[in-house]
């Protein structure tokens, strides 16, 4: 009994203190961001909300590696992030992250199963066609293998993009608004999808988005207001 609780304890996979990014303008220095401290747990399912130019992707940026603070720190999964130099980063980013976008990302000279396959290949993976495959079939693109995203609507796109998010297989997935782009029916369909995949790999989400009703299916909700958490 005691070691099934164990096994159920959630450690911390994100961990940030006094987290901030300012920059220099002409009219002197611009805050974007300013003392945010989170905590956030494997397996659980994130919302940053907030407005428009709150905040909340260059959040995301610096939570994934994308970019660097000015000030405090970051740890995933108990590495720190921010003693790292760009390679360092990078590294990180292909051991624990996936990336879904707004807009979408794809190669567009690579077809749907080429997308897939990339980051599976880039990891040495000799199996990357059969689990790209695999993937593309459950998100319901079996058919569309040989297609370019030119040739693929916007909801196929995105799915393309899951595929592509899911297939390493990440310990945090980070998704910045991606429904931003699509209808609300075709949105809906993708958000389901999301959070089909998500539970079945237990991956830790982290979700960007001004959406309400999509942040209150997630397990917990951060807010950014003015670069500041609230």
């Amino acid at each position: 009994m005691l070691d099934t609780q164990i096994k159920q304890i959630k450690k911390p996979i994100i961990v940030t203190e006094a987290l901030g990014k300012s920059v220099i303008t002409a009219e002197g220095t611009l805050h974007i961001l300013s003392s945010i401290d989170l905590v956030i747990n494997s397996g659980e399912s994130i919302a940053i909300i907030g407005e428009s130019g709150s905040g909340k992707s260059t959040l995301i940026g610096l939570l994934a590696g994308l970019d660097t603070p000015t000030t405090g720190s970051i740890k995933l999964n108990e590495k720190v992030l921010t003693d790292m130099n760009e390679d360092g980063r990078a590294a990180i980013r292909n051991e624990l992250i996936g990336f879904v976008f707004q807009s979408f990302q794809l190669l567009q000279g690579l077809t749907a199963l080429e997308n897939v396959m990339l980051p599976l290949e880039l990891r040495g993976d000799k199996d990357a066609k059969v689990t790209a495959s695999a993937l593309l079939t459950r998100v319901g693109l079996g058919h569309r293998l040989t297609h370019t995203p030119k040739q693929l609507s916007g909801g196929e796109q995105q799915r393309v993009a899951l595929a592509r998010a899911f297939a390493t297989k990440p310990r945090i997935l980070f998704a910045d608004e991606p429904t931003g782009n699509l209808d609300r029916k075709t949105g809906e369909a993708i958000i389901n999808l999301l959070f089909e995949l998500n539970t079945e790999t237990q991956t830790t989400l982290v979700l960007v988005t001004h959406d309400p009703i999509l942040a209150a299916r997630c397990q917990r909700t951060i807010k950014i207001e003015a670069g500041q958490q609230v």
